[in-house]
C-alpha cells in the first residue's frame, strides 16, 4: 500500500500597504476569509503587525543620543542595531541599563569569538527591530520595532477564522523565529515548513501566506 506523504503548498497573499490606521486582525480576516480552510495555517509577517501598532519610526525623525552613537558599534554589524537611530529606539524600548549591559556582554563575547551576547543580555525583543531598508517602501526609510503582544493577535485571528495562525520573523538566510502561535500546530513544525521563506515584505507586498496541506502518495 502506498504511504501518504504530507507536503505544504504556500499561497502568498498580496495586500494593500498596511499602515497604523489598520487593524491587523481585520486585515488578515479580509484577505484570507475566502481562501483559508480549517486545516490550513495562516502566516503573518511580524513587520506589518508592528506597523499597524504604530511602531514604525522615520529614521530621520529619531534624535540619537551620544550613548546610542557609541553603543551601536557593539552589536553585530549585519544586525539591525548598527545605526545610532535604531540603537536609540532600542534604548527607548528597554532602557539604558539593559542596553549598556548588552554592549558589555557583546564586547566580551567578541573577545571570546562568540556572537549574539548583546541580544541575550539586552533582550531578544531587540533582535526584532528592522532597521532602514528592511521592508517595503515607504517603510524602507523607517525603523520598525517588534510587535507588541503578538499572542493576543494570533488568538484573535484564530478565534475569528478558526484557522491556525502564527506571527513569524523570517530572514533571507532561512532563520525562522516564531513570535506567537494559536491553533493546532507546533513551533517546530512551522519552522520546518517555512525554511524557504515564502513571505515577501519588500516589493512583493505579500505579508500573509496561507499554507495548505497537500497529501501525496509515494
Amino acid at each position: 500500500m502506498a504511504e501518504n506523504n504530507v507536503k505544504w503548498a504556500a499561497i502568498p497573499i498580496r495586500t494593500h500597504l498596511i499602515t497604523d490606521k489598520d487593524d491587523i486582525v481585520e486585515v488578515v480576516v479580509k484577505y484570507t476569509s475566502s481562501i483559508a480552510e480549517p486545516n490550513d495555517i495562516i502566516i503573518v509577517a511580524e513587520s506589518p503587525v508592528a506597523i499597524s501598532q504604530g511602531r514604525a519610526f522615520l529614521s530621520s525623525s529619531v534624535k540619537s543620543s551620544i550613548l546610542a552613537k557609541f553603543l551601536c558599534k557593539f552589536p553585530d554589524k549585519d544586525g539591525s542595531l548598527a545605526t545610532p537611530q535604531a540603537m536609540q529606539l532600542a534604548i527607548n524600548e528597554v532602557g539604558k541599563a539593559k542596553v549598556i549591559l548588552g554592549a558589555i556582554a557583546a564586547a566580551i563575547g567578541k573577545m571570546l569569538g562568540r556572537s549574539g551576547d548583546f541580544y541575550r543580555v539586552a533582550g531578544r525583543e531587540l533582535a526584532k527591530i528592522d532597521d532602514i531598508a528592511g521592508t517595503l517602501p515607504p517603510y524602507d526609510h523607517y525603523i520598525v520595532l517588534g510587535p507588541k503582544n503578538p499572542k493576543e493577535i494570533t488568538d484573535r485571528i484564530y478565534k475569528k477564522t478558526g484557522v491556525t495562525t502564527a506571527i513569524v520573523d523570517i530572514n533571507d538566510i532561512k532563520c525562522v523565529d516564531i513570535l506567537a502561535i494559536s491553533g493546532k500546530i507546533t513551533e517546530d513544525q512551522i519552522i520546518e515548513i517555512l525554511k524557504d521563506n515564502p513571505l515577501g515584505n519588500d516589493d512583493q507586498q505579500t505579508p500573509l501566506v496561507i499554507l495548505k496541506k497537500m497529501i501525496t502518495k509515494r
